[in-house]
């Protein structure tokens, strides 16, 4: 259960980053409040989940879930360039979370 709540924790960091910029430096109420809220929700199941994950592997996963899930969503929905160097990397991003996960016990 734990691994699905920081798997969720990720994606709600994904949200809180994604959004960050259109509250336009927190000038946009409803922008900022969908930031605040994901940011919290965030937060509050990242710190849940490592009830029992390590707290070095957890915030790493979580981390890195968040930093592969923005720079998709800025590859699909802000036009940010999709260059195989990038993409390289995503996936070096990607071998690296799963080998937190398969290497924590």
């Amino acid at each position: 259960m734990s691994w699905f709540l920081l798997i969720v924790a990720g994606l709600f960091e994904v949200a809180w980053a994604s959004s960050l910029k259109s509250t336009q430096g927190f000038t946009r109420l409803g922008p900022t409040l969908f930031f605040l809220t994901t940011l919290t929700l965030s937060m509050v199941l990242l710190a849940i989940a490592l009830r029992t994950i390590p707290t070095g592997t957890g915030y790493a996963v979580w981390t890195g879930i968040g930093a592969v899930g923005t720079v998709i969503v800025g590859i699909c929905f802000f036009h940010e360039p999709a260059t195989p160097v990038r993409l390289g990397c995503l996936a070096l991003i990607l071998l690296g979370i799963i080998g937190l996960k398969l290497g924590s016990h």
